[in-house]
């Protein structure tokens, strides 16, 4: 038996699943709960001497279900290894184990001046490790990028149960084959993440926020696209629906709804952020009259809060699947009309929140408590969004991974040479494939 293996029933239930609303069938055989790096090192040699099939999970966050885990499985639960082992302010470096929390490394960052650029809405719960699976975005990478453009390298376990270490300590180096970048993202279908060194950024001098209402999302989604066209690049530029906007405002008290039934919100910032913003209002205005802006810290967090907030506000409603197509972003008025095109002939009810300033959006599927959201009309629902995405020239996932519940049409995006090509590269990483098996691709 393998040490510190919990096979309790309480132990595996908190482990079975993700926050997708994906349910499994059944519940894995049981646990590790790593606090350092020999406990993943002992659990993948174990595992591969054993052909026993490994689930690595961070905070459990994800929303592809690419940490859900069944019968025959063990999950390597890496949520404990939380140390920020280093922050360099000179080489503007941080060194953090898979298990710390996004916003807690941003806020270890502050205390240097510094800040990490991957800024997801769940940042207060999810994990550096997940980010790295998923190649996560977030509010900010509309103008610092997504999870990939801060990793700069990372210490790995294979499934054997060796350790590599790839990439650079450096911002710039090409030697050999760009491996981080092949692990990012391939959702712990490759190798298992202990390690992580981090690009962080200087802190902007100053920031400066607008919020801008609209009569109907498909015009606040074409003055997203002008924002675009015009060469304004925000650091932040999100879009909420009525749906949304009415569930935050019943969580929150507020009344985002009563100025209109879509809201952009954006920021800019940096040295000129005051003038960049002038320039954004610029372009919303010839979409709404209905803008403001502001410099006041206090209400540009009030604001960035309500965007974090919408998925745990839908979530109060019923039970919910949050998609993550992404279209170029001249498209984006297209796919928040084709989405609200297909709630409405489908009556599955769908709220859409979206990066708007790189074309992801989040339709959130939401059904009555207990209901499937991975079955039935919800479902078909569902697959008509990513249908309409890759019609729109666009992708499946953004941020969030394919896990289990987007394989179905993974090839359809990348197609068959593609698909065999990755299946290969999987083979020379994970030979007897024990590594998050049925993920990804």
């Amino acid at each position: 038996m393998l040490p510190g293996l919990l096979t309790g029933t309480a132990d595996r239930e908190a482990v079975a699943t993700d926050r997708s609303g994906y349910r499994p069938a059944s519940l894995p055989d049981g646990v590790v709960r790593a606090t350092r790096v020999e406990d993943v090192v002992d659990t993948l040699r174990w595992a591969t001497a054993h052909r026993v099939p490994v689930v690595p999970r961070g905070a459990g966050s994800g929303l592809a279900a690419g940490a859900s885990a069944h019968a025959g499985e063990v999950v390597l639960d890496l949520s404990g290894m939380d140390r920020i082992l280093e922050i360099r302010p000179a080489d503007q470096v941080a060194v953090a184990e898979p298990g710390v929390l996004t916003g807690d490394l941003d806020a270890a960052a502050h205390e240097h001046g510094l800040f990490y650029a991957p800024d997801p809405a769940s940042a207060a719960y999810c994990s550096i490790g997940g980010n790295i699976a998923t190649n996560a975005g977030g509010l900010r990478c509309a103008k610092y990028g997504v999870t990939r453009e801060s990793v700069l390298g990372l210490d790995l376990v294979l499934a054997d149960g060796r350790r590599v270490r790839t990439g650079r300590q450096t911002v710039k180096g090409v030697a050999g084959y760009d491996l981080t970048s092949l692990v990012v993202g391939s959702e712990g279908t490759l190798a298992v993440v202990v390690g992580a060194t981090l690009r962080l950024r200087p802190r902007p001098d100053e920031t400066a926020t607008l919020a801008a209402h609209f009569a109907d999302v498909g015009t606040a989604a074409a003055a997203a696209a002008a924002i675009t066209a015009a060469r304004l690049q925000p650091s932040v530029l999100e879009l909420l629906d009525e749906a949304t906007l009415l569930a935050v405002d019943a969580a929150r008290g507020t009344s985002l709804r009563s100025s209109g039934s879509a809201m952009l919100l954006a920021q800019c910032d940096g040295r000129g952020a005051q003038a960049d913003i002038a320039a954004l209002g610029a372009v919303v205005g010839r979409f709404t009259p209905h803008h403001r802006s502001t410099t006041d810290p206090v209400e540009a967090a009030g604001l960035l809060e309500a965007r974090r907030a919408a998925l745990p506000s839908l979530e109060l409603t019923g039970d919910v699947f949050i998609e993550d197509v992404a279209v170029p972003r001249s498209q984006l008025a297209a796919a928040v009309e084709g989405i609200a095109a297909i709630s409405a002939r489908t009556g599955v009810r769908i709220a859409t929140v979206a990066h708007a300033g790189d074309g992801n959006l989040h339709p959130i599927v939401v059904v009555p408590r207990g209901e499937s959201v991975t079955e039935g009309p919800a479902w078909e629902a569902a697959g008509a969004v990513f249908t309409l995405a890759l019609g729109l020239g666009g992708t499946l996932t953004g941020e969030h991974g394919v896990g289990i519940l987007k394989r179905a049409w993974l090839r359809e995006e990348v197609g068959d040479d593609s698909l065999d090509l990755q299946r290969a590269v999987k083979a020379v990483f994970d030979p007897l494939g024990i590594l998050n098996p049925g993920k990804a691709i």
